[in-house]
């Protein structure tokens, strides 16, 4: 190839954007903000290798492009510190947006005077350019030449306004960027908008790569990676046509060999050999600081070498609010800490002793514990959890003691009584009742003559069978133990106060419950643990959401969950499944769908590792009913078998029995009735049904096989059958104050009088069933029944109209809007459509509906004649009184109306 048309590739190599990235996601949230930022002069997209930043330059140019705006790209390397080469690289690329020469041209006319000189004159040649344009330079931490630096500098200062300058690199360059900082002139991006967030994970893998993964793991591998998009481009490679993606995601670190050995080629061998053993022998550091560095490493400059770090980019991220601490990426950090095993495994121990020191003398136990324990350093440890394990437990830091206990040798604690009792404590909220109740008797505990270990003891027992679900047996255990309190233990005494209320509200006992609580806040006061208060709160909140209460008790569970997370300062991960889960559902019922999603991701989980039958039910039911409502029907049935498949191994025959209930709802709701019937039978245990009834279960308050029945009736069987039944419970749900029971059924009631063609009765109930619902704000109590609660809505709001009712309470009227934008397009156009002239003349018999149901399904005259086992001049008849009642003039239109109207 001659040096000419070697010439022409290298510069269409360099004037040209890449055509190939490997994880081409739109980034239409980078690429409006840099259309929307005409005023800036430069736009830096500044981050580490391997996050994006080329392919969002080259979606910029692309928009720009179909913007109008003209365009010009060039790709550096470390040739182009030769100030002439760049000169005319860089006059090329001007070239491409005046168009006054071809590229070879511009190539061999390189300017020959100074750079100043080169610089007057591109600035001269863009300053007659009448469009708006933008020039990308791609790689422009390869440009360290002074010269170079300086040429670029001026043309950026001396830019018309309509140009910009977008530039892409890993380090910061020395641009003067406060000057066109302080003039608004700079539009800085960094690895924080280039990250993939969850949505675009999602549809990298999902819908561009085609991975066949569940929710919780996009999830996982998101949170692992960070949202960079070179290990998501990594890992989906490894996960095409794995077998058990699930656990190549949880074996997923950066010390995986494609991910070690991009990060060893690309970034660690591109170090100092100083840097290089900076990074390694911090990399068991979490957080990052010049003191804490210094400690480690007396000998370094700690302050200059985090400075060089954060200014080249090296994986190095400033925490929020908190501009002297940093922390590494998560892959690279375990990159580095694999290297470090294998360069310096002899200096390891040292290092986080230096540490677990440094973080005792500022009075941080969390870390110094962490670091004594990854140091191997067990009697440090223990001396360390002996201090603080006890205020750790009151905080409600129950993930993090089980952690630690379980890392330590087992034959550290025999001798220490205490540090098991708070482990128990630990194992309880965070692997289930049965394994603590099993440690209790395996240590020994439950036998302990300690007068600070039996108050534990008798605390922890009743609570662990509440939470199995053998509340009998927790209430004959607690009231053993109630007359004994206060101990000389305030934890153990306001747990056991927590348990019994709990346990009393179950049993219908609010009053003693709400006593219970009362009186150990009033004995407590300020000084109650945050983890007991979490509990306390979720106690009242769950009496006040089967009472009606929903907007009281959405309150509380939102100040449960703030409780712990307050004392401890972590976020909504920390392990809070009691509170958390009940938090998830009032942001559910309110029809935050997304938001409910997200936090049920993260409280689901600890709720079945913990073993709580009602919060895995609801966490798992409104997981399936978000699915369902998205259209994702099998993520909705496979929640629902797996959570039946926990409650088979964990033998938990309520949670196996509740599940099939919520299949036959999805089922009915899918117009497969006799597929709903069937689930129906599987879970009717008339045994266990009728010890639920006597029992105030939150997950059971509106999901039980009565009211299931009521609605396979409504929506598959008679309607007027479900009536007495419906009477009935509704008596009972008042008598008992469960108002929130009650709103469900007075709306199933509306239901099936309108489907009993009932109409003017039905929407005076829903009158009421309305009212209520928008005082509390429930949405979704109403909007998970269907589209047969969606069509009485929208007749309601039709109703509304006609007696111009959306004056006179515009309150109603705006929730009711609220309703039938939550129930979805179909039942929108169904509001949108033209009303009825007249809802209906007359109500309908059953015999004249059981006639337009068949007559809806196809049959013929003769046919239905012989199903009803009458004469053809009597279905006529039925027929003609049909049309009458609603005001029809044909079959078809007989049909229609009714299908409005809900009849059918």
């Amino acid at each position: 190839m001659s040096s000419a048309s070697l010439s022409r590739v290298l510069m269409t190599s360099k004037l040209n954007p890449p055509t190939s990235r490997a994880a081409q996601v739109p980034r239409d949230r980078v690429s409006e903000q840099v259309l929307a930022a005409s005023a800036a002069r430069l736009v830096l997209v500044r981050a580490p290798a391997g996050f994006g930043k080329t392919t969002a330059m080259t979606q910029c140019m692309t928009r720009m492009d179909q913007a109008g705006i003209e365009t010009a790209w060039l790709t550096l390397d470390d040739a182009d510190n030769d100030v002439s080469r760049f000169i005319w690289y860089l006059n090329a690329a001007v070239s491409r947006l005046t168009r006054e020469q071809d590229d070879e041209q511009a190539f061999a006319a390189s300017a020959s005077g100074s750079s100043g000189d080169a610089a007057f004159e591109i600035v001269a040649r863009l300053a007659e350019h009448e469009s708006p344009f933008a020039l990308f330079l791609d790689d422009f931490e390869r440009i360290q030449d002074p010269a170079a630096l300086g040429l670029v500098r001026e043309i950026i200062e001396h830019l018309p306004r309509r140009g910009q300058f977008i530039i892409g690199s890993r380090t910061l360059p020395e641009l003067g960027l406060g000057r066109l900082r302080a003039r608004g002139q700079l539009l800085e991006i960094d690895a924080t908008q280039l990250r993939f967030s969850v949505e675009e994970t999602t549809d990298f893998l999902i819908a561009r790569r085609q991975l066949a993964l569940t929710q919780e793991d996009l999830l996982k591998i998101h949170s692992r990676t960070e949202g960079w998009v070179t290990a998501l481009w990594l890992a989906s490679l490894a996960l095409e046509g794995h077998s058990s993606p699930d656990s190549f995601i949880e074996r997923f670190s950066g010390a995986s060999q494609t991910i070690a050995d991009y990060l060893a080629f690309d970034v660690l061998a591109l170090q100092s050999e100083p840097v290089r053993q900076f990074l390694l022998r911090t990399s068991i550091l979490r957080h990052l600081n010049v003191p804490l560095c210094e400690a480690l490493l007396p000998e370094t400059d700690a302050r200059a070498m985090l400075q060089h770090l954060s200014s080249t980019n090296t994986f190095l991220t400033p925490l929020e609010n908190e501009d002297t601490t940093y922390r590494y990426h998560s892959l690279f950090s375990e990159f580095l800490k694999a290297q470090l095993q294998i360069q310096h495994p002899e200096e390891i121990p040292q290092l986080h002793l230096a540490a677990s020191l440094w973080y005792e003398k500022q009075d941080r136990p969390v870390p110094a514990i962490d670091h004594a324990l990854e140091g191997g350093d067990y009697q440090r440890a223990m001396r360390l959890l002996q201090d603080h394990a006890a205020n750790l437990l009151s905080q409600g830091r129950m993930r993090l003691l089980s952690r630690w206990f379980g890392s330590l040798p087992p034959e550290h604690l025999k001798t220490d009584e205490r540090l098991q009792m708070i482990w128990i404590w630990a194992v309880c909220f965070t692997r289930g009742p049965t394994e603590a109740l099993e440690m209790l008797e395996e240590t020994g505990l439950d036998h302990s003559d300690n007068p600070n270990i039996r108050p534990h003891v008798r605390a922890i027992r009743p609570l662990m069978l509440s939470v199995m679900d053998r509340q009998e047996e927790a209430i004959e255990a607690g009231e053993k133990g109630l007359p004994e309190l206060p101990t000389s233990q305030p934890f153990a005494d306001m747990a056991m106060i927590n348990s019994m209320a709990s346990t009393y509200s179950v049993m219908g006992l609010y009053d003693k419950a709400r006593q219970l609580l009362d009186g150990a806040r009033d004995a407590q006061g300020a000084h109650a643990s945050a983890f007991n208060a979490m509990y306390s709160e979720t106690v009242e909140g769950i009496i006040d959401m089967q009472e009606g209460r929903q907007r009281q008790a959405a309150a509380r569970f939102r100040l449960a969950v703030g409780a712990t997370r307050q004392a401890s300062s972590f976020n909504q991960a920390s392990g809070n499944a009691w509170a958390g889960v009940l938090h998830a559902g009032a942001i559910y019922e309110s029809n935050q769908l997304e938001l409910a999603a997200r936090l049920l991701h993260v409280y689901g989980p600890l709720a079945r590792d913990v073993g709580l039958p009602d919060h895995m039910l609801l966490g798992d039911i409104m997981l399936a009913r978000i699915a369902f409502s998205k259209g994702d029907i099998d993520q909705a049935f496979r929640i629902l078998t797996e959570l039946e498949h926990l409650g088979h191994i964990r033998q938990l025959s309520r949670v196996v029995a509740t599940t099939r209930l919520e299949r036959s709802r999805l089922l009915l709701f899918q117009g497969r009735s006799e597929a709903a019937r069937q689930e129906l039978q599987r879970a009717g245990d008339p045994f266990l049904w009728q010890r639920v009834n006597t029992l105030r279960l939150p997950a059971n308050d509106l999901e039980y096989l009565e009211l299931a029945e009521f609605r396979w009736d409504i929506l598959a069987g008679n309607p007027e059958d479900a009536l007495p039944g419906i009477e009935r419970s509704l008596t009972e749900a008042n008598a008992e104050h469960r108002y929130r029971r009650a709103l469900k059924l007075k709306l199933l009631k509306a239901m099936a009088l309108q489907r009993n063609a009932h109409i003017r009765e039905a929407l005076e109930l829903m009158k009421e069933v309305l009212q209520a619902a928008a005082t509390e704000g429930y949405v979704r109590l109403i909007v998970d029944e269907g589209p047969a609660a969606g069509t009485l809505v929208v007749l309601f709001s039709q109703n509304m109209r006609e007696q111009n009712c959306e004056i006179t309470n515009p309150i109603l009227a705006g929730f009711v809007h609220t309703l039938i934008e939550a129930f979805g397009p179909a039942v929108r156009e169904s509001a949108s459509a033209e009303e009825l002239e007249d809802t209906l003349l007359d109500p309908l018999t059953r015999k004249e509906i059981r006639v337009l149901q068949l007559l809806s399904e196809g049959y013929s005259n003769g046919a239905m004649a012989e199903k009803l086992f009458v004469s053809d001049s009597t279905v006529r008849t039925h027929l003609r009184n049909i049309n009458s009642k609603l005001n029809a003039s044909s079959r078809t239109q007989a049909v229609a109306i009714a299908r409005r109207l809900g009849i059918v």
